[in-house]
């Protein structure tokens, strides 16, 4: 076991490096170049498309606009959102979250190409279901030659889910329950598994039902209580601001347990959290955007960029700028830990809050990824795969939820990285499909106003 996980380790170090890290943010970087900036000048028309889309839909799919996004938030806004921000800030310094946000500025443009090519390049079986995202981009946009890069995506997208998507995220309900509430590990396990198969086993219908009512819920919850601790240090917050700043691009000196931190440390981790957290270039969110309600491509991709902008921009910069104002971040703590410091120094309870956050947080997330890895088995088995694999994703939370998951964080960190490989290759390929899709919806809007 020793020797897989020496293996798994060194492959990480690999997908993780440098190079995936430029990978990633080079293919944001030329995506939103291509696109004139276009997803950074649209938030405010893309927040409008968000709530007409709420209200009323019209095309082909099974969910409308409003939910296929609160359907990929429920899978992005997570543990990443709570110790994904603090292990950043933990290893990289003050000005990791800086990087998080560079990251998640071109990660919208990311996030845009990929919604687009799922719409354009969806399927429909015969029992009316949509089946979208970057394996069926891959397929019917770039051709038979490529194939097997598709399937590479799929493969690697059915496993990862069952490690990021499921276990890991059934430890932390499981630990975060334990630690704050003393509820034994067994019984948060037996309620998930309850409150899981009730979701998934419903379908996408039922899963953008439930995300569509706990997402903003517990998004505006917790941006709600965020910012009221930042409203009672309205004072200190420029002072945290240019902190972020100058650490993003003069490091970090060792300060009481924080053991200093180099401009590549905080590049290196604010990068690979931000994508942790918001997801954009690995290809999961565009799975769930390919079942809306839509006939449009290029306004489905304005909505979907939202999930980066609200992932990151907002829920994380809350949680970024608590922990550093709070100035535990000097503590040499780490992960959950730290954040829930952070909250407990600033208001009374804060360790609950962010114990149900991170709970009900990792509850979306099991829903979402369900989902995901469930269209990544169908692109291999058909309609037929679907309840085999509900049932195996159901019984696989309790072992999650009791398990040590030190290897499995470490396999499922891995394969997160190795979905992204064969999307970023096809989001290079088709961006002109993007551009000129875009170019020539714009423009028709243009004409029409």
């Amino acid at each position: 076991m020793e020797q897989i996980s020496a293996f798994v380790s060194a492959i990480n170090g690999v997908v993780w490096g440098p190079l995936m890290l430029v990978l990633i943010l080079g293919t944001g970087a030329y995506l939103m170049i291509g696109l004139r900036l276009m997803p950074l000048l649209n938030i405010g028309p893309a927040f409008r498309l968000l709530l007409k889309g709420r209200k009323s839909s019209q095309g082909k799919g099974q969910i409308s606009p409003f939910q296929a996004l609160m359907t990929s938030l429920s899978a992005t806004i997570g543990t990443g959102n709570i110790a994904g921000v603090a292990t950043a800030i933990a290893l990289g310094g003050p000005g990791a979250l800086f990087w998080m946000w560079c990251t998640a500025l071109v990660g919208m443009a990311t996030k845009y190409a990929e919604a687009v090519c799922a719409v354009q390049f969806r399927e429909q079986d015969a029992e009316g279901n949509f089946s979208g995202g970057p394996m069926y981009y891959i397929k019917n946009g770039l051709g038979p030659r490529w194939r097997w890069l598709a399937a590479c995506f799929a493969f690697f997208g059915a496993i990862a889910g069952f490690g990021i998507g499921n276990t890991v995220q059934a430890n932390s309900v499981a630990d975060a329950m334990q630690g704050a509430f003393g509820i034994p590990i067994w019984v948060s396990a037996a309620v998930m598994v309850v409150g899981v198969a009730a979701v998934i086993l419903g379908g996408v219908k039922r899963v953008a039902s439930v995300a569509g009512f706990l997402v903003p819920i517990m998004a505006v919850s917790y941006l709600a209580i965020g910012v009221l601790i930042l409203l009672m240090n309205l004072s200190a917050l420029p002072a945290v601001f240019n902190l972020v700043i100058h650490s993003a691009f003069n490091g970090t000196a060792a300060v009481g347990g924080f053991a200093g931190a180099g401009i590549a440390a905080a590049i290196r981790f604010g990068v690979a959290r931000g994508i942790f957290s918001n997801e954009a270039g690995l290809g999961s969110a565009p799975i769930a955007h390919a079942a809306a309600k839509t006939n449009n491509p290029v306004r489905q991709g304005m909505i979907a960029m939202l999930g980066t902008f609200i992932d990151t921009i907002l829920v994380c910069s809350v949680t970024g700028f608590v922990i550093l104002l709070s100035g535990v971040w000097q503590t040499g703590e780490s992960g959950a830990a730290l954040s829930t410091m952070a909250f407990e120094s600033q208001i009374p309870g804060g360790h609950y809050i962010v114990a149900v956050g991170l709970a009900v947080f990792a509850f979306t997330t099991m829903l979402g990824w369900s989902y995901y890895s469930e269209r990544c088995v169908v692109y291999f088995f058909g309609p037929r795969g679907v309840m085999p694999f509900r049932i195996a994703w159901v019984l696989a939370i309790p072992l999650g939820a009791m398990a040590n998951l030190g290897f499995i964080w470490l396999l499922a960190d891995t394969l997160n990285a190795l979905m992204a490989i064969p999307n970023l290759i096809a989001l290079i390929l088709l961006s002109p499909v993007v551009f000129q899709l875009t170019k020539t919806q714009l423009a028709a809007a243009k004409s029409s106003a």
